[in-house]
């Protein structure tokens, strides 16, 4: 089942299932106003949903529209949680070898992981604002996982169950904002502003074998001004599964339904697949010639990201984003 969000004018638009081609589109509001009130009744309203979505492939239904004519916001328009792990721990180590830094032993054990502002997100079509260009503006490519209500001490074996929606995410990054912040001790603030989804989150029975019940293995593709910038696989090098992830996030909290978990950017430790931010590039040039020669995101530039299945068929759709200067 896919399931996106049209802009209607409220905080938290009109929920619409999409078919499985992503051509056309129906709008589900007399069975949930919108995707947080659905995870919120999940039991109830998930087998009414999964109904209407045969019906709308198998083209019973009426008062379908295209969907690429769309206005779209990110599947939650905004949510209670939104943390982003950092589970490609081999991201992590290039980051800091580049600026001469041991990794402690500790980040292959406990997963990093930062809250992000959840209160308001950017569209999949919508433009990344930038404010100033030497904040060094960057993309990061990543998948992600909507959960239903979560336990506190929730155990990783048990984990699994908690995933309702797999979604893409371009979790946008202030790269030259980060290090003061870092050195405060507080973490993560302007550094990291509103962050975009892709245009449909999907349920886990979508991906077929590509999805295990912890990782989604197939490539993750990263556009930049319309060329492949990188296309490492998603299941690959994943130090720390979804369950894990989610584990962790559960450690001393309760998760409230439509809680989203992000992988982290992701990155294989094959260089020939290319990266999903420009940041590892940097690093990557740094450490081969000792000189860096791609710049962050300028005026202008556009990002893609998008992931296909083995037909090469688009299973979320693309976040497509162009960045203005404002």
């Amino acid at each position: 089942m896919k399931l996106a969000t049209l802009r209607n004018g409220s905080r938290d638009g009109c929920l619409y299932l999409v078919s499985k081609d992503l051509q056309t589109a129906v709008c589900v509001s007399s069975i949930a106003a919108n995707l947080q009130w659905a995870l919120e009744h999940w039991a109830v309203v998930e087998p009414q949903l999964q109904a209407h979505y045969a019906r709308l492939n198998n083209g019973a239904l009426d008062d379908i529209i295209q969907f690429s004519n769309c206005q779209l916001e990110s599947p939650l328009p905004r949510a209670y949680q939104w943390a982003d792990g950092s589970a490609y721990v081999n991201h992590v180590e290039l980051v800091r070898k580049a600026r001469g830094a041991e990794m402690p032993i500790s980040f292959w054990s406990d997963p990093l992981m930062y809250q992000g502002g959840g209160d308001s997100f950017l569209g999949p079509k919508d433009n990344i604002p930038l404010l100033d260009p030497a904040w060094g503006l960057d993309f990061e490519a990543e998948v992600a996982v909507i959960t239903g209500d979560v336990n506190m001490g929730l155990k990783t074996s048990e984990a699994s169950r908690s995933i309702l929606l797999i979604t893409l995410v371009n979790d946008v990054s202030l790269r030259n904002l980060i290090p003061g912040e870092l050195a405060k001790g507080f973490g993560f603030f302007h550094s990291k502003p509103s962050t975009a989804f892709s245009p449909v989150a999907v349920t886990p029975d979508e991906l077929g074998d590509a999805w295990d019940g912890c990782k989604l293995h197939l490539p993750l593709c990263t556009y930049l001004n319309e060329t492949l910038f990188g296309f490492p696989d998603a299941g690959t090098d994943m130090t720390f599964d979804f369950p894990r992830l989610i584990s962790h996030a559960a450690k001393t909290r309760t998760l409230t339904a439509g809680t989203i978990i992000g992988s982290g950017t992701v990155s294989n430790c094959d260089r020939t697949v290319g990266s999903s931010c420009i940041a590892e590039k940097r690093m990557l040039e740094k450490i081969t010639t000792g000189e860096i020669t791609t710049p962050f995101l300028q005026d202008g530039d556009s990002v893609k990201i998008e992931m296909l299945d083995k037909t090469g068929q688009s299973i979320f759709g693309a976040i497509e984003q162009r960045v203005v200067f404002s």
